[in-house]
């Protein structure tokens, strides 16, 4: 008998007295659903403490051992207990919704207030709490989610040095990818990906600024949501850019991310940026990856967004044709024109909004370092721990800009949103008539390399729908040298159903995702 069949009749019996209770025949834990695990739970057959369980047996023997992925950078002590809780409450008929007992990973950049640290991976924060959860923290709480723990990232979420590595922080060491232990796991989100794509939990949340969830997803094999700027909240969230940063899904499948966006959007009076929900509504995500279909839906092939690796070319040569023969109307190709001072423009807006919003979340802590001159001067002082492989010179660079009322910054804002937004994604999507831009995400994961820093020789498609706060999100596409490849699907502000609908249809039809080799 498997571990995971047993697993499941010790939990059943233990939880509900059940005499015969075990696993349907064709359900695995390492593969399942949201929805296929609900319906275990809910048959009696399954409980929140044995996914817990589950989860964290598996996490010690990979994570911590085995490849040693280093995806998970702390366990919660009190996922037992509250996974125990929640299984009461089903016994009682009390779900609390629609993530009733499923164990969900976090960044390490989100709070919580709980037994777990939150400090983007830096040794800066280790002595320093959130005196409260993160606002989505608490909708995935009442929406009955366990959290398991949280996931190791580039340090800073990758906001440190021009010549980071991806996946590497100073608490967490590095994140490796289980498709190959020699090549990068992309960032800032590394571990978020990595342990979804391991079977550590489900679904994770990642954050973005700029390629943050959809790097690391294509690269790690798994669905990966950027959404609209406002869709989801940022308070508790350690901060890069007030203009560009977003929470998202991440998970094997569509419908899982989709399931995990309805319980992470909303409306928070602490973030501006989501007022915007009062003008537009928020749609059923699940419902509509459950309609999903490409007949009649215009789709743009930006191929100046490809053509920079040719293995990766011919995955989404495939997939193209794929769309194709779904009945998606396909116009190829579209070009995505480059505005000349777009990243000058992004790299300003980075450090200025970097320098007011991390300093104005230190003043939340209850200790530690409250300006990033002294971050500055905590990684001179821990220069062997902190500075081992790469530099702060981003850290350097914001620490000498000044307020948001800058006409230095208030102009690059303007420049970058307009070029990105008005004049290019907006303005290719009306010209074309066109339900959203599609393109590889990025290429191929590269070989890590500690000293060198980040060797990005295969293009990404994050750019435009980072800087203008739009839905990014990104499907597996097939593999190419035995790495997984994504399909990037890019639409306007608010247009996150029609994106997840398109995705669901395209995986639907290519079924391209499959587990790594290293982990099964």
């Amino acid at each position: 008998m498997n571990h995971i069949r047993m697993l499941c009749i010790v939990a059943a019996l233990a939880s509900f007295g059940l005499a015969h209770a075990a696993c349907a025949a064709d359900f695995n834990i390492d593969s399942a659903s949201v929805e296929q695990l609900q319906a275990e739970m809910a048959a009696g057959r399954l409980t929140s403490r044995a996914l817990v369980d589950h989860y964290l047996a598996r996490i010690d023997a990979l994570d911590r051992h085995g490849p040693r992925l280093n995806s998970v950078i702390e366990e919660n002590p009190q996922a037992r207990e509250i996974a125990d809780a929640l299984d009461r409450e089903r016994a009682a008929r009390e779900l609390r919704g629609p993530l009733h007992g499923i164990p969900v990973l976090l960044k390490d950049n989100i709070d919580t207030a709980d037994g777990m640290l939150t400090t983007a991976g830096s040794l800066a924060l280790i002595g320093s709490r959130p005196t409260k959860d993160a606002f989505l923290v608490s909708r995935l709480r009442t929406a009955g989610a366990v959290i398991l723990g949280k996931t190791n990232l580039s340090e800073w979420a990758n906001f440190r040095s021009q010549t980071s590595v991806s996946g590497w922080s100073a608490r967490g060491s590095l994140t490796r990818n289980p498709y190959d232990l020699t090549r990068s796991a992309c960032g800032s989100s590394s571990g978020s990906a990595v342990g979804v794509t391991a079977s550590f939990a489900a679904i994770s949340v990642g954050t973005e600024t700029d390629g943050s969830i959809v790097c690391p997803s294509a690269i790690n094999g798994i669905v990966g949501l950027k959404p609209t700027v406002g869709l989801i909240s940022r308070s508790g969230v350690i901060p890069i850019s007030v203009s560009q940063d977003t929470p998202g899904p991440m998970a094997r499948t569509v419908a899982d991310a989709a399931v995990l966006l309805q319980v992470l959007a909303g409306e928070d009076a602490a973030d501006a940026a989501t007022l915007a929900l009062r003008q537009n509504t928020i749609p059923n995500y699940a419902e509509a990856v459950r309609s999903a279909s490409l007949h009649g839906v215009r789709l743009g092939i930006a191929r100046n967004l490809a053509g920079f690796q040719k293995p990766v070319d011919a995955v989404f040569e495939q997939a193209v044709n794929a769309l194709r023969a779904a009945g998606a109307e396909i116009v190829d190709p579209v070009t995505l024109n480059k505005a000349g001072t777009i990243d000058d423009d992004e790299a300003a807006v980075l450090l200025y909004e970097f320098k007011d919003g991390i300093e104005r979340y230190l003043a939340t802590r209850s200790s530690g370092p409250k300006t990033v001159a002294e971050l500055i001067r905590f990684n001179v002082r821990e220069r062997e721990l902190e500075m081992p492989y790469f530099e702060q010179d981003l850290f350097e660079k914001a620490q000498g800009k000044g307020p948001l009322t800058t006409p230095e910054y208030r102009k690059a804002l303007e420049r970058s949103r307009r070029n990105a937004g008005r004049e290019g994604i907006d303005k290719l999507l009306k010209a074309h008539r066109l339900d959203a831009l599609v393109a590889p995400t990025v290429g191929l994961a590269w070989v890590q390399d500690l000293i060198g820093g980040d060797f990005y020789s295969g293009g990404s498609s994050a750019q435009y729908a980072a800087i203008a706060g739009y839905p990014h999100l990104t499907v597996p596409a097939g593999f190419a040298r035995e790495l997984p490849v994504g399909i990037s699907f890019i639409g306007p502000a608010w247009s996150e159903a029609k994106l997840l609908a398109i995705g669901a249809a395209f995986e639907q039809v290519t079924h391209a995702r499959r587990a790594p080799k290293l982990v099964n």
